[in-house]
C-alpha cells in the first residue's frame, strides 16, 4: 500500500476498555462518560507516507492525535482496525502523527515540529496551620522539561533536559511506552530557561 501524505496503522481495538490486576484479574472499564481519557493513542505502522522521509518503517509504533479513532475517526475503507493518520514535515496544526517508537532500536522520535517533554507543576505555596487549602481547579501547566531530540531542538538551540515555557493549553498528554508526555508544537514554545553554571 503506498499513501501519499497519510500514515497507515493498525489499531488492535479504539478504547483502552479493561485493566489487569496485579493477579492477573482482567476488568471491565465503562468508558461511556469519559472516552477521551481511555483513547488508544498507537498503532502499528504498516504503511507510511512516500511523500515524505519520516524514518519511520513498517512494524514501528505511531502515536498520534485522539481524532484518529475517536468519533470513527479517520478508519481506511475496506480494511478492518485501518485508520489514517495525517503527517506534514513542518506543520502540526493537521497533522495527527506525534512520534513513534522503532522497533528494531526501541528508541522514541518525535515527528514534525512536535516536541515531547516531562510537565513541570507549578507549587503553591498557600499554607496556613489553621486552615485546610482546597484547590478546585488546578492551574494549566505551561512548563515542561524536553524528554527526546526532534529536527527541530537543533535549530532552537534546546537539548534533552531543557524547561521550556509554553502557552497555556497549548499541550496534552500522550501516552508513549505507557508513560505519560505531554505534546507541544514547536509553534508554541515561548522560551527556554537559561540555566547558569557559577
Amino acid at each position: 500500500m503506498r499513501t501519499y501524505n497519510f500514515f497507515v496503522v493498525e489499531v488492535e481495538k479504539t478504547l483502552q476498555d479493561t485493566m489487569t490486576t496485579e493477579g492477573g484479574l482482567e476488568l471491565y472499564i465503562d468508558t461511556r462518560f469519559n472516552e477521551f481519557e481511555h483513547r488508544t493513542q498507537s498503532g502499528t505502522v504498516v504503511a507510511v507516507p512516500f511523500k515524505f522521509d519520516t524514518g519511520v518503517k513498517v512494524g514501528d509504533e505511531l502515536y498520534f492525535h485522539h481524532r484518529v479513532i475517536l468519533q470513527e475517526g479517520q478508519a481506511l475503507t475496506g480494511y478492518d482496525n485501518h485508520y489514517l493518520v495525517s503527517y506534514h514535515e513542518k506543520d502540526t496544526v493537521e497533522p495527527q502523527a506525534i512520534a513513534y517508537n522503532c522497533k528494531d532500536t526501541g528508541e522514541v522520535h518525535p515527528l514534525s515540529s512536535w516536541h515531547l517533554i516531562e510537565q513541570i507543576q507549578e507549587d503553591r505555596d498557600e499554607q496556613s496551620d489553621s486552615l485546610e487549602v482546597v484547590h478546585l481547579k488546578s492551574k494549566p501547566v505551561t512548563r515542561g522539561r524536553i524528554c527526546f531530540e526532534n529536527k527541530f531542538t537543533d535549530e532552537l538551540g534546546l537539548k534533552i533536559g531543557d524547561v521550556v515555557g509554553f502557552k497555556k493549553n497549548h499541550d496534552y498528554d500522550v501516552l508513549v511506552d505507557g508513560k505519560p508526555y505531554g505534546r507541544v508544537a514547536t509553534q508554541s514554545l515561548m522560551y527556554v530557561e537559561e540555566v547558569h553554571n557559577d
